[in-house]
């Protein structure tokens, strides 16, 4: 059976733990009816097993375990990405987040192990679908072979991607490993970037070109090529890293959304606002600048669960412990503030918060408008008749203390009349979208020390958001960094960036003030579980730098 192969295997040896508890479950008669042997003899069984890397990969983002996510139960890992960097700090503190924020992170903590085995379950079942179709004969088409091939293929480099941005040095393993090891070694990051960009190079020639002959979320071509131009850039291939953003830019599928459009276009908002709002983010809304989108849609079968996703949970102030306030869907839903946005680049304008810093943002740039980053708050309980309808003003004790009000960003609001309570976002996430192939594409120029053209780049982007172009002389490597923020803020995890362009530590010194004394240049990786080193009793396996007991 497939849980019971993957239990041989060492690197899954940290799953044994909560799937030992299956075990009756696994020894019922019916499941031998899903072996590889019996599903991956057809077009359709390799569509099932497909259909279960998406639902893996979309797992990354799941909390509490609810339909499949098997392996978080803690806050959203996602967070443990975007704290202890140059954006967030710690909110209402969720216990699993807490060393992540302080960098205080050991081979013990819960994140450090759930990612470990997150991203080796899809190489793992990436690897199963492999194996078994090079065995299978059975296809519907001469081309699905190449098909199913190429996405599994490209699932297994986006999880190596996660490995390697974590841990560097990790086990490359390409098949299933039969035979329960206690000897694997760590192959070095770069061996195995070779090997992400090789599966990758592949899924750029097998994945489907045209996006509007899949389903949606289904991959194409042009979300390889755009994972390709990122790898490229941590290679320090800045040529090719140019030459793989060129092809989703240049294939006439896609455009920055300039005009309003979706299921609000004729509500007060704008272009920014209207990519986050739900229903909005595949193609059949109108939204040409989505490359590959993770579906978690409200009440579809294969879509979202209560405990997938907790964006919004995350980034959201706990509005609703404040008098006069009440849940409401168009405040953004449930949140817990878990993370909370730095000032230095929000700004504290129009706030009642210390100082009138104005952040990052030019005055014209849309994605500071109160559509994108909410800052005026209204009481919105008709019970308190004192209050409502008037202006609840973010104080530096809301926001830092309390974590009950502050700038929020409307990108991860979501909320239902019917269960103002919901954890889980149902709303589609765009994982892949054309603004960040932008500014992958300015990155590359950067490294080529081409200046002019990174500032080209990254205008296409600041023109959609009406901010003032940027200069050949102003284009750095740090306000480019800064433009992430502004645009893709939330939606990137921060800490693969800062990693990938070598800033980490200067952008925490520069703007994390808990952490700009404490931050080393080894907190570039996280360490590597210590139940994987103790598992591998044939062979040492060496602890990170600065995370030896």
């Amino acid at each position: 059976m497939k849980i019971k192969r993957y239990l041989k295997t060492w690197l899954m040896v940290a799953t044994a733990i909560s799937t030992t508890a299956c075990s009756d479950f696994l020894e019922e008669d019916f499941k031998s009816e899903l072996s590889p042997n019996n599903t991956f003899t057809s077009t359709y069984g390799f569509e099932v097993g497909i259909t279960g890397l998406y639902a893996l990969t979309r797992s990354e983002y799941n909390t509490w375990g609810e339909g499949g996510g098997f392996i978080h139960n803690g806050a959203c890992p996602y967070e443990a990405l975007q704290v202890g960097t140059d954006i967030a700090d710690l909110g209402y503190g969720d216990a699993s987040l807490t060393a992540f924020g302080n960098l205080t992170m050991t081979s013990e903590e819960q994140f450090v192990g759930t990612y470990w085995r997150w991203a080796y379950s899809l190489v793992s079942s990436s690897n199963e679908i492999l194996l078994f179709s090079e065995k299978n004969t059975n296809w519907d088409q001469p081309s699905d072979k190449e098909l199913f091939q190429a996405q599994a293929r490209f699932f297994r480099a986006y999880a190596y991607r996660t490995l390697i941005y974590l841990y560097g040095d990790v086990p490359y393993v390409e098949t299933i490993q039969y035979d329960f090891q206690l000897n694997f070694t760590r192959t070095p990051k770069e061996e195995v970037l070779e090997h992400i960009i090789d599966d990758l190079e592949f899924a750029a020639g097998y994945l489907p070109e045209n996006p509007d002959s899949v389903k949606p979320g289904k991959l194409t071509k042009w979300a390889a090529y755009h994972l390709l131009s990122e790898m490229y850039l941590m290679q320090g291939s800045y040529t090719l890293a140019e030459e793989a953003a060129l092809e989703v830019i240049n294939s006439g599928y896609f455009e920055l959304m300039k005009t309003r459009f979706g299921v609000a276009e004729d509500e007060p908002g704008d272009v920014f606002s209207d990519l986050f709002l739900e229903n909005n983010q595949n193609r059949s809304s109108g939204n040409k600048e989505s490359i590959w989108v993770l579906q978690f849609e409200f009440n579809n079968i294969g879509g979202g669960t209560n405990s997938d996703d907790w964006t919004r949970r995350a980034w959201n102030p706990k509005y609703m412990n404040i008098t006069g306030f009440i849940l409401a869907d168009t405040l953004g839903g449930r949140g817990l503030a878990q993370i909370v946005p730095m000032q230095w680049w929000v700004g504290t304008q129009g706030t009642n918060a210390t100082g009138d810093e104005a952040g990052i943002f030019d005055d014209t740039d849309i994605r500071n408008s109160n559509y994108n980053i909410k800052r005026n708050w209204y009481y919105n309980n008709p019970g308190e008749t004192a209050l409502y309808g008037k202006r609840a003003g973010i104080t530096d004790e809301t926001w830092h203390t309390t974590n009950t009000l502050f700038p929020a960003l409307t990108k991860f609001f979501y909320g239902r009349e019917e269960n103002l309570s919901l954890t889980g976002s149902y709303k589609d996430r765009m994982k892949f979208r054309l603004a960040e192939t932008y500014l992958l594409l300015a990155e590359a120029y950067l490294g080529q020390n081409n200046p002019a053209k990174a500032a080209e780049a990254v205008n296409e982007v600041r023109l959609r958001a009406g901010a003032p172009l940027v200069s050949e002389g102003e284009m750095t490597m740090d306000f480019l960094l800064d433009e992430r923020i502004r645009e893709l803020v939330g939606e990137e995890s921060r800490r693969f960036t800062l990693v990938r362009t070598h800033k980490l530590v200067d952008r925490v010194k520069a703007h994390n003030e808990a952490l700009k004394d404490k931050i080393r240049n080894y907190h570039n990786l996280w360490p590597v579980p210590q139940e994987i080193i103790n598992s591998n009793r044939d062979m040492e396996f060496p602890q990170n730098p600065g995370y030896e007991n």
